[in-house]
Protein backbone atom coordinates (compact mmCIF):
# COMPACT_ATOMS: atom_id res chain seq x y z
CA UNK A 1 0.00 0.00 0.00
CA UNK A 2 1.31 3.47 -0.60
CA UNK A 3 2.05 5.85 1.47
CA UNK A 4 -1.08 8.36 0.50
CA UNK A 5 -3.47 5.70 0.11
CA UNK A 6 -2.73 4.48 3.67
CA UNK A 7 -3.01 8.22 5.04
CA UNK A 8 -6.46 8.39 3.34
CA UNK A 9 -7.23 5.05 4.85
CA UNK A 10 -5.80 6.62 8.16
CA UNK A 11 -7.85 10.05 7.91
CA UNK A 12 -11.36 8.12 6.88
CA UNK A 13 -11.20 6.12 10.37
CA UNK A 14 -10.29 9.36 12.65
CA UNK A 15 -12.64 12.01 12.55
CA UNK A 16 -15.55 10.37 10.42
CA UNK A 17 -15.41 7.02 13.29
CA UNK A 18 -15.67 9.11 15.95
CA UNK A 19 -19.02 9.64 15.31
CA UNK A 20 -20.26 6.25 12.82
CA UNK A 21 -22.86 6.88 10.20
CA UNK A 22 -25.65 5.14 11.01
CA UNK A 23 -28.77 4.29 9.21
CA UNK A 24 -31.56 6.63 8.93
CA UNK A 25 -34.95 6.00 9.84
CA UNK A 26 -35.77 5.78 6.05
CA UNK A 27 -34.23 2.16 6.57
CA UNK A 28 -37.37 1.05 8.10
CA UNK A 29 -39.62 1.72 4.71
CA UNK A 30 -40.80 -1.00 2.74
CA UNK A 31 -38.19 -1.80 0.38
CA UNK A 32 -40.72 -2.41 -2.64
CA UNK A 33 -42.71 0.70 -1.75
CA UNK A 34 -38.87 3.20 -1.80
CA UNK A 35 -37.70 1.13 -5.21
CA UNK A 36 -41.14 2.22 -6.86
CA UNK A 37 -40.70 5.54 -5.55
CA UNK A 38 -37.27 5.95 -6.84
CA UNK A 39 -38.34 4.82 -10.47
CA UNK A 40 -40.95 7.18 -10.83
CA UNK A 41 -38.45 9.78 -9.39
CA UNK A 42 -35.67 8.67 -12.15
CA UNK A 43 -38.23 8.61 -14.94
CA UNK A 44 -40.39 12.21 -14.30
CA UNK A 45 -37.93 14.30 -12.04
CA UNK A 46 -40.52 14.08 -9.34
CA UNK A 47 -43.14 11.77 -7.37
CA UNK A 48 -46.03 12.72 -5.54
CA UNK A 49 -46.29 10.87 -1.85
CA UNK A 50 -49.91 10.66 -0.90
CA UNK A 51 -51.26 11.57 2.64
CA UNK A 52 -48.05 11.04 4.61
CA UNK A 53 -49.33 13.34 7.26
CA UNK A 54 -52.34 12.90 9.92
CA UNK A 55 -54.95 15.77 10.57
CA UNK A 56 -53.69 16.37 13.78
CA UNK A 57 -49.86 16.75 12.30
CA UNK A 58 -51.57 18.81 10.26
CA UNK A 59 -54.04 20.97 12.46
CA UNK A 60 -50.73 21.15 14.94
CA UNK A 61 -48.54 22.88 12.03
CA UNK A 62 -51.00 25.64 11.15
CA UNK A 63 -50.97 26.41 14.66
CA UNK A 64 -47.50 26.54 15.38
CA UNK A 65 -46.66 28.54 11.79
CA UNK A 66 -49.84 30.78 11.45
CA UNK A 67 -47.98 33.67 14.41
CA UNK A 68 -45.07 33.47 12.49
CA UNK A 69 -46.73 34.37 8.95
CA UNK A 70 -46.00 37.75 9.80
CA UNK A 71 -43.77 39.04 6.66
CA UNK A 72 -44.33 38.99 2.78
CA UNK A 73 -41.77 38.70 0.39
CA UNK A 74 -39.30 40.96 -0.38
CA UNK A 75 -38.67 40.31 -4.58
CA UNK A 76 -40.28 38.32 -7.50
CA UNK A 77 -39.18 34.85 -6.58
CA UNK A 78 -40.19 35.18 -2.97
CA UNK A 79 -43.58 36.53 -4.24
CA UNK A 80 -44.55 40.11 -2.85
CA UNK A 81 -47.75 38.10 -2.06
CA UNK A 82 -46.05 35.26 -0.15
CA UNK A 83 -45.56 35.13 3.34
CA UNK A 84 -42.12 32.75 4.17
CA UNK A 85 -41.02 31.69 7.68
CA UNK A 86 -37.26 31.05 7.80
CA UNK A 87 -34.94 29.56 10.38
CA UNK A 88 -37.96 27.10 11.51
CA UNK A 89 -36.36 24.71 13.38
CA UNK A 90 -35.61 27.74 16.13
CA UNK A 91 -39.06 28.66 16.10
CA UNK A 92 -41.46 25.24 16.49
CA UNK A 93 -41.27 21.58 16.83
CA UNK A 94 -44.05 21.22 14.83
CA UNK A 95 -42.89 21.10 11.57
CA UNK A 96 -39.63 18.82 12.16
CA UNK A 97 -41.91 15.05 10.84
CA UNK A 98 -41.35 16.90 7.37
CA UNK A 99 -37.49 17.17 7.23
CA UNK A 100 -37.04 13.94 8.79
CA UNK A 101 -40.40 11.62 7.31
CA UNK A 102 -39.05 7.99 6.87
CA UNK A 103 -40.52 7.96 3.28
CA UNK A 104 -38.56 11.01 2.31
CA UNK A 105 -35.16 10.01 4.04
CA UNK A 106 -35.33 6.67 2.42
CA UNK A 107 -34.66 8.26 -0.76
CA UNK A 108 -32.50 10.74 0.31
CA UNK A 109 -30.63 7.59 1.63
CA UNK A 110 -30.69 5.72 -2.01
CA UNK A 111 -29.86 8.86 -4.05
CA UNK A 112 -26.83 10.46 -1.93
CA UNK A 113 -24.04 9.76 0.06
CA UNK A 114 -24.00 9.23 3.69
CA UNK A 115 -24.95 12.62 5.98
CA UNK A 116 -26.11 14.40 3.41
CA UNK A 117 -27.52 17.84 4.92
CA UNK A 118 -30.38 19.30 5.03
CA UNK A 119 -30.22 22.82 3.00
CA UNK A 120 -32.99 24.80 3.50
CA UNK A 121 -36.76 24.15 5.71
CA UNK A 122 -39.14 26.77 4.87
CA UNK A 123 -42.86 27.62 5.26
CA UNK A 124 -44.12 28.86 2.44
CA UNK A 125 -47.71 30.55 2.60
CA UNK A 126 -49.32 31.78 -1.28
CA UNK A 127 -52.04 34.20 -0.71
CA UNK A 128 -54.75 35.55 -2.80
CA UNK A 129 -53.40 36.76 -5.98
CA UNK A 130 -50.16 35.71 -5.99
CA UNK A 131 -48.53 35.67 -9.68
CA UNK A 132 -46.67 32.25 -10.64
CA UNK A 133 -42.88 32.15 -9.50
CA UNK A 134 -40.42 31.84 -12.00
CA UNK A 135 -39.70 28.52 -13.33
CA UNK A 136 -35.94 27.72 -11.97
CA UNK A 137 -34.35 24.41 -10.45
CA UNK A 138 -33.03 24.26 -6.89
CA UNK A 139 -29.77 23.17 -7.06
CA UNK A 140 -29.21 25.13 -10.37
CA UNK A 141 -26.43 27.44 -8.39
CA UNK A 142 -24.48 24.85 -8.03
CA UNK A 143 -22.20 26.05 -11.04
CA UNK A 144 -21.52 23.14 -12.84
CA UNK A 145 -23.11 22.17 -16.50
CA UNK A 146 -26.10 20.17 -17.10
CA UNK A 147 -26.91 17.82 -18.05
CA UNK A 148 -25.82 16.05 -14.80
CA UNK A 149 -27.37 13.97 -11.52
CA UNK A 150 -28.45 16.11 -9.19
CA UNK A 151 -26.81 17.10 -6.45
CA UNK A 152 -30.22 18.50 -4.60
CA UNK A 153 -33.24 17.12 -4.21
CA UNK A 154 -36.62 18.85 -2.40
CA UNK A 155 -40.25 18.41 -0.98
CA UNK A 156 -42.90 20.56 -1.00
CA UNK A 157 -46.18 19.31 1.86
CA UNK A 158 -49.39 20.20 1.18
CA UNK A 159 -50.45 21.73 4.40
CA UNK A 160 -53.40 23.22 2.27
CA UNK A 161 -54.88 21.32 -0.39
CA UNK A 162 -53.10 21.97 -3.25
CA UNK A 163 -55.10 22.42 -6.58
CA UNK A 164 -54.52 23.99 -10.07
CA UNK A 165 -55.96 27.90 -9.05
CA UNK A 166 -54.82 28.27 -5.50
CA UNK A 167 -50.68 27.97 -6.26
CA UNK A 168 -49.91 24.57 -6.14
CA UNK A 169 -46.32 24.21 -7.39
CA UNK A 170 -45.94 23.99 -11.39
CA UNK A 171 -43.26 21.89 -12.75
CA UNK A 172 -42.04 20.61 -15.84
CA UNK A 173 -42.19 16.30 -16.15
CA UNK A 174 -39.13 14.95 -16.97
CA UNK A 175 -37.03 18.47 -17.14
CA UNK A 176 -34.16 16.79 -14.74
CA UNK A 177 -32.73 15.11 -17.49
CA UNK A 178 -32.30 18.43 -20.02
CA UNK A 179 -29.26 20.51 -21.11
CA UNK A 180 -28.82 24.01 -21.40
CA UNK A 181 -32.67 23.85 -22.91
CA UNK A 182 -34.61 26.58 -20.98
CA UNK A 183 -38.91 26.13 -19.81
CA UNK A 184 -41.76 27.80 -21.49
CA UNK A 185 -44.65 28.87 -19.21
CA UNK A 186 -46.96 26.74 -22.04
CA UNK A 187 -45.08 23.52 -19.83
CA UNK A 188 -45.99 23.96 -16.65
CA UNK A 189 -48.29 21.52 -15.29
CA UNK A 190 -49.97 21.91 -11.58
CA UNK A 191 -48.83 18.95 -8.72
CA UNK A 192 -52.65 18.60 -7.30
CA UNK A 193 -52.79 16.58 -4.11
CA UNK A 194 -54.15 16.47 -0.74
CA UNK A 195 -53.22 18.22 2.20
CA UNK A 196 -50.76 15.80 3.66
CA UNK A 197 -49.14 14.85 0.77
CA UNK A 198 -45.64 15.61 -0.45
CA UNK A 199 -44.29 16.31 -3.85
CA UNK A 200 -40.27 14.81 -3.68
CA UNK A 201 -38.47 16.10 -6.83
CA UNK A 202 -34.95 16.28 -7.90
CA UNK A 203 -32.82 19.46 -7.82
CA UNK A 204 -32.42 19.38 -11.73
CA UNK A 205 -36.11 19.83 -12.28
CA UNK A 206 -37.89 22.65 -13.98
CA UNK A 207 -40.57 24.23 -11.53
CA UNK A 208 -41.91 27.07 -9.69
CA UNK A 209 -44.87 28.43 -7.41
CA UNK A 210 -48.68 28.58 -9.32
CA UNK A 211 -50.65 31.88 -9.42
CA UNK A 212 -52.94 31.91 -6.52
CA UNK A 213 -56.07 32.56 -8.19
CA UNK A 214 -58.67 31.51 -5.19
CA UNK A 215 -59.53 33.87 -2.30
CA UNK A 216 -58.14 31.95 0.07
CA UNK A 217 -54.43 31.28 1.14
CA UNK A 218 -51.98 28.49 0.42
CA UNK A 219 -50.02 26.80 3.15
CA UNK A 220 -46.88 24.59 2.61
CA UNK A 221 -43.25 23.66 3.75
CA UNK A 222 -40.39 22.97 1.75
CA UNK A 223 -37.51 20.95 2.86
CA UNK A 224 -34.68 20.94 0.44
CA UNK A 225 -31.39 18.73 1.06
CA UNK A 226 -28.01 18.14 -0.95
CA UNK A 227 -25.17 15.83 -0.64
CA UNK A 228 -22.71 15.95 2.14
CA UNK A 229 -20.12 18.17 0.24
CA UNK A 230 -21.85 21.12 -0.91
CA UNK A 231 -22.37 23.63 1.00
CA UNK A 232 -25.99 24.36 1.85
CA UNK A 233 -28.33 27.36 1.55
CA UNK A 234 -29.12 28.33 5.11
CA UNK A 235 -25.56 27.95 7.40
CA UNK A 236 -27.54 25.57 9.98
CA UNK A 237 -24.43 25.18 11.95
CA UNK A 238 -24.66 29.35 12.79
CA UNK A 239 -28.81 29.83 12.54
CA UNK A 240 -29.49 26.88 14.71
CA UNK A 241 -29.01 27.49 18.71
CA UNK A 242 -27.38 24.64 20.11
CA UNK A 243 -30.04 23.69 22.34
CA UNK A 244 -32.39 23.28 19.39
CA UNK A 245 -30.16 21.26 17.79
CA UNK A 246 -29.69 18.84 21.15
CA UNK A 247 -33.68 18.59 21.10
CA UNK A 248 -34.26 17.61 17.27
CA UNK A 249 -34.26 14.18 16.40
CA UNK A 250 -30.70 12.46 15.31
CA UNK A 251 -31.52 12.49 11.64
CA UNK A 252 -32.46 16.58 11.37
CA UNK A 253 -28.85 16.62 13.74
CA UNK A 254 -27.30 14.87 11.81
CA UNK A 255 -28.44 16.52 8.54
CA UNK A 256 -27.63 20.23 9.85
CA UNK A 257 -23.81 19.37 9.88
CA UNK A 258 -23.28 17.63 13.36
CA UNK A 259 -21.87 14.81 10.95
CA UNK A 260 -18.53 14.37 9.30
CA UNK A 261 -17.99 13.72 5.57
CA UNK A 262 -15.00 11.52 5.40
CA UNK A 263 -12.05 12.10 6.02
CA UNK A 264 -13.07 15.76 7.33
CA UNK A 265 -15.20 17.91 5.94
CA UNK A 266 -17.19 19.88 8.74
CA UNK A 267 -14.85 19.62 11.34
CA UNK A 268 -14.34 22.36 14.11
CA UNK A 269 -11.21 23.01 16.13
CA UNK A 270 -10.38 19.51 14.79
CA UNK A 271 -13.71 18.03 16.59
CA UNK A 272 -16.27 16.24 15.09
CA UNK A 273 -18.85 18.73 15.18
CA UNK A 274 -21.47 16.47 17.37
CA UNK A 275 -18.56 17.04 20.75
CA UNK A 276 -19.95 20.67 20.80
CA UNK A 277 -23.36 19.68 22.21
CA UNK A 278 -21.42 18.18 25.22
CA UNK A 279 -22.25 20.12 28.79
CA UNK A 280 -18.54 20.73 28.63
CA UNK A 281 -18.10 21.55 25.41
CA UNK A 282 -15.76 24.88 24.69
CA UNK A 283 -17.48 28.38 22.78
CA UNK A 284 -16.00 28.57 19.48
Amino acid sequence: MSSDLSSAVDLGGDLAGTYRWTASSGAGVDPAIVEADLATLRRDGYVILPDLLTTPQLDAIREAVGPLLNRQGRNTFEGHTTQRVYSVLNKTRACDRIADHPRVLALLDRMFLPNYLLSMLQVINILPGERAQMLHTDDGFYPLPRPRAALGAATIWAIDDFTADNGATDIIPRSHEWGERLPRDSEREPVVMSAGSCVFFLGTLWHGGGANRTPHPRLALTAQYCEPWLRPQEAFTLSTTRDTVRAVSEDIRRMLGYSIHPPFIGQVDGMHPKRLLEPDAPEV
